[in-house]
């Protein structure tokens, strides 16, 4: 314990335990997640607060190795124990970035999450000029100074003790998951649960998505992840039909054929969807191209231009109702 206290010195930063927590000081390997409250203050007399985390809604999350823009945070953080509460007084050199991440943190908050891409120093560079939309923040800008950062780690949670999101999973790991979360959609499907399955497909397609971006269009890679893409696209859109959520559908089967003109599944599901929203003349050559392409769909095709027919058949009977009153 003196060594690290000693070692947070040299690197101008001094520590003072509050509350001395559960057990030893854990390991925190890259991918680990902290979970904790934070309160920054300045170093003046009156320990002027900045921002306090239990004023939000929910504590601060960091993921350890993913070089969170507030580094300091990681070093303090490793030197605690689950449910110790310390107060870290920290050197100019780790917080001069600090109302940066003070800034976005406070946008999120408030449901501001548009962010735009800029170096640390470029950042700095124009928010000194124009301002971060905080007083004390700009302040800081101008005068960089000491702080003081009271934090409490309420978890560590390891990295095979949680569902890491999109963002921060590696080539590898999203690779690994998209199997998973196919599987987990399928679990959902047979449970009839359509909504979680919609979402479990989703975030596959949005990991294939990213993925396809790194490659070059056309490439084999390309092609093996494009091919990966399309039965989850289809399973997507089935549970869009079963939810009523049309346009999706169409949508998304359209990219489908784009690239397997004669998938069958994909042009049945298509036709449902534009009979759903009344895209009449749509339905009925996807569906006659079903029977075209397979046979043995014929008796179902029937049945759904049979209920076509009849909606189209009340729709134009109640048409001529209303405009039979509007002249009578």
């Amino acid at each position: 314990m003196a060594e690290a206290f000693f070692q947070l010195q040299k690197e101008g930063i001094l520590k003072k335990v509050v509350y001395g927590g559960e057990g030893d000081v854990p390991s925190f390997p890259d991918g680990a997640k902290a979970v904790f409250h934070y309160r920054t203050m300045k170093t003046d007399e009156e320990r002027t607060l900045l921002d306090d985390s239990k004023h939000t809604s929910k504590p601060m999350e960091l993921i350890f190795g993913k070089k969170f823009k507030l580094e300091v945070w990681e070093i303090l953080l490793k030197t605690m124990k689950v449910k110790e509460v310390a107060e870290f007084t920290c050197d100019i050199k780790h917080t001069a970035v600090y109302p940066l991440v003070a800034k976005s943190l406070r946008d999120i908050a408030k449901g501001h999450t548009e962010h735009k891409g800029s170096s640390h120093c470029c950042g700095m560079m124009a928010l000194a000029d124009h301002g971060m939309g905080y007083a004390d923040l700009d302040e800081l800008v101008k005068k960089p100074q000491s702080l003081v950062f009271v934090l409490e780690l309420l978890e560590l949670i390891l990295p095979e003790q949680y569902e890491k999101e999109s963002w921060s999973m590696n080539e590898a790991e999203k690779l690994e998951s998209i199997p998973r979360l196919r599987t987990a959609g399928n679990d959902a499907y047979r449970r009839k649960e359509y909504e979680e399955a919609a979402g479990k497909y989703g975030q596959a397609l949005a990991m294939l998505e990213d993925l396809m971006l790194q490659e070059k269009p056309g490439e084999e890679e390309w092609h093996h992840l494009d091919d990966m893409k399309r039965p989850l696209l289809l399973n997507f859109c089935q549970c869009k039909l079963l939810t009523e959520d049309f346009y999706p559908v169409i949508t998304h089967t359209s990219d489908v054929l784009q690239r397997e003109p004669d998938n069958v599944k994909a042009l049945f599901r298509r036709a449902k969807a534009h009979a759903a929203v009344w895209n009449v003349k749509e339905a009925q050559e996807d569906f006659v191209r079903v029977t075209t392409l397979d046979a043995s769909l014929e008796g179902a095709v029937k049945k759904e231009l049979a209920k076509l027919d009849q909606k189209v058949k009340v729709k134009d009977e109640q048409e001529k109702s209303r405009l039979k009153g509007m002249f009578s």
